[in-house]
């Protein structure tokens, strides 16, 4: 047991023994006791303290409890630690399952009839939604328990505390000292990695924020493309943009470039954007949407990003409407209600004779002939009454659409 605490890493040697000594969250108070433990699902970012909250709890209880991973271990493993409870429903067993998110939905299955007769009490950590990886069979005999990301006052205690236990103090500015916690991005396992390189090795004098760069790496961006993250930042980018939000635009944008999001992913948005919420009221939106996605496509990054910039900046501080988009609605609706409704004949034109003695095209006024250039017919069908989809706003040009709407409705024909 010596020689593993000599050669453990800092972070599980001074990992928390007690449900008061976990920095940074407040969760004690969703377990109902210890002696009466139920299945959890432990949720959060990386290094907020999910691990050691699960060792904790499955010590205090009592039972005999088994730590494995999901990404380490198959179903043998899975099987293996069932086969001995061997039908026994009176014994129970702690599982402290690390990544839960990993098991595929066979593998998942195999934890539910344990979980159903009570054999088993499931600890499984995940940093991902467990709403979009876990089967809701799973998620329904499961506590949520959700992990918040560690401050920097969080980080602070951490380091006093790696400090504490080293008798050591890091080699560090105060400057350098808190960029540190920056880094770490509220992550504490790396925090105590990057901690424990510092004060294991030999410097002379204290590192500023340029000397803790050139031997700290930083740490990656916490961002998965086809998950939670990917549509938690770009619903934030594109509610900044209808906000007119310019310079928390630009933050999401980077936020998601620098993650690895594809630029063109961006693009595209940018193109749904100037079409939903900016729509008339500034009709060259799309244009200049269109003409950033084609010159990223042309130039890729760096340079094609700063095109992107643009059109974000264009974007967020161009005027705003949704009237195009909630008339593209309601038009649709109203014509999948109606179904196949005819024109008015006297709108259709007559090509053969047999057509023109049916009526079609009687009636009708050439605009180009009336004044105005306006005759103010009706051009729904016979059978529905006029509709008005389309309300353009008192904003940018749509201002001007708007009076071209009302005087056309002010001389239309009114049967």
């Amino acid at each position: 047991m010596r020689l593993f605490e000599q050669i453990a890493p800092l972070a599980d040697r001074i990992r928390p023994q007690e449900l008061e000594d976990l920095i940074g969250q407040q969760i004690g108070e969703q377990i109902a006791s210890f002696e009466n433990l139920q299945s959890l699902i432990l949720w959060g970012p990386p290094g907020s303290g999910k691990t050691s909250f699960a060792k904790i709890l499955a010590r205090k209880s009592g039972l005999k409890f088994q730590e494995t991973s999901a990404v380490m271990h198959a179903t043998a493993k899975f099987k293996s630690i069932f086969d001995e409870l061997s039908g026994d429903t009176s014994r129970k067993i702690i599982v402290l399952l690390d990544e839960i998110h990993h098991l595929n939905k066979s593998q998942q299955d195999i934890f539910l009839p344990h979980l159903e007769n009570g054999s088993l009490i499931l600890i499984g950590t995940t940093t991902e939604n467990p709403s979009f990886e876990l089967r809701p069979a799973l998620l329904s005999r499961c506590k949520v328990v959700t992990f918040s990301r560690l401050q920097l006052e969080d980080l602070e205690k951490i380091l006093r505390r790696a400090e504490d236990f080293m008798q050591k103090k890091l080699p560090l500015t105060a400057e350098a000292r808190q960029h540190l916690c920056l880094m770490s991005d509220g992550d504490g396992r790396y925090l105590l990695n990057r901690a424990e390189e510092l004060l294991s090795a030999t410097i002379h004098e204290k590192l500023s924020i340029e000397g803790l760069q050139k031997v700290a790496p930083p740490r990656a961006i916490i961002y998965d493309k086809s998950q939670e993250q990917h549509y938690n930042l770009i619903s934030a980018f594109h509610k900044a943009l209808r906000g007119s939000d310019v310079d928390a635009a630009l933050y999401w944008a980077h936020r998601m470039m620098i993650a690895g999001e594809n630029p063109l992913y961006i693009t595209r948005r940018l193109i749904r954007f100037a079409s939903e919420d900016v729509g008339l009221a500034d009709p060259n939106a799309l244009t200049q949407a269109i003409a950033a996605h084609q010159a990223y496509t042309m130039l890729g990054s760096p340079e094609g990003e700063l095109a992107i910039s643009n059109a974000v900046i264009y974007m967020a501080t161009a005027p705003k409407s949704n009237a195009g988009y909630v008339a593209h609605k309601q038009s649709k609706r109203c014509a999948e209600f109606y179904g196949s409704l005819s024109p008015p004949k006297r709108i259709l034109n007559a090509p053969t004779q047999l057509m023109t003695e049916l009526g079609y095209g009687e009636g009708y006024t050439y605009d180009h002939d009336a004044k105005h250039a306006f005759a103010g017919e009706n051009f729904f069908p016979d059978e529905l009454s006029r509709k008005t989809f389309y309300r353009p706003a008192e904003r940018g040009f749509e201002r001007e659409i708007k009076k071209r709407v009302d005087w056309w409705n002010s001389k239309r024909k009114k049967n």
